[in-house]
């Protein structure tokens, strides 16, 4: 069984941010933000344009730099991780064609998705296994607004696949989106206001 710390604080979280800032001269787009983000989460992260979404996204991706505050990745600061060998733990992912074109490459249909892993036959349980090899499994997948034009069938595969990878990989998933039906179907809701994150139960 695994052994989990029990209590508040960061001890339990794989990322923890307190006090994180971030501006540009004199702008101030994130204000103060403190996240206790448990492994294995499933979070959605919505929110008006211009909010700071994005930017709290690519903080947490290491692709800008926090203006101040701390940023604790599995137990350790951001500062002291090679940048390569951080990016391949925590994935950020603009562009789902790559999931998409997998899931067709392996001659995945839809219906196979949306059916319990249990229901799928051998050889589908197969492809879903070299689904998982192909893309390289990170311990955080961040995705900012990654269904955004896609249509009902390919957002449907998106989120069969991140369920699955989330649920039976362990992997710990936040996606921004605007998407009403996502946002009313998320297990976990954070809004960014004016640079102020709020978190929902």
């Amino acid at each position: 069984a695994d052994h989990c710390a029990i209590g508040g604080g960061h001890m339990n979280s794989l990322i923890s941010l307190e006090k994180v800032n971030y501006q540009i001269a004199d702008q101030h787009i994130l204000h103060d933000v403190d996240w206790q983000i448990p492994a294995g989460a499933h979070i959605t992260l919505t929110g008006p344009s211009g909010g700071g979404k994005s930017t709290l996204l690519r903080i947490i991706a290491a692709m800008i730099s926090k203006t101040s505050g701390t940023l604790i990745f599995d137990g350790q600061p951001i500062e002291s991780y090679d940048p390569i060998m951080y990016r391949r733990q925590v994935s950020y992912c603009l562009d789902t064609q790559r999931v998409v074109t997998a899931l067709n490459n392996v001659g995945l249909s839809e219906r196979t998705l949306h059916q319990p892993i249990i229901e799928l036959s051998g050889g589908e349980r197969q492809r879903v296994a070299l689904i998982r090899n192909i893309l390289f499994l990170p311990k955080v997948l961040l995705l900012d607004e990654v269904t955004a034009g896609l249509d009902e069938n390919n957002k449907q595969i998106v989120h069969a696949c991140l369920r699955q990878l989330n649920e039976q990989d362990h992997v710990t998933t936040i996606m921004i989106t605007h998407d009403a039906t996502e946002i009313a179907a998320a297990d976990q809701l954070a809004k960014v206001v004016a640079g102020r994150l709020e978190v929902h139960a």
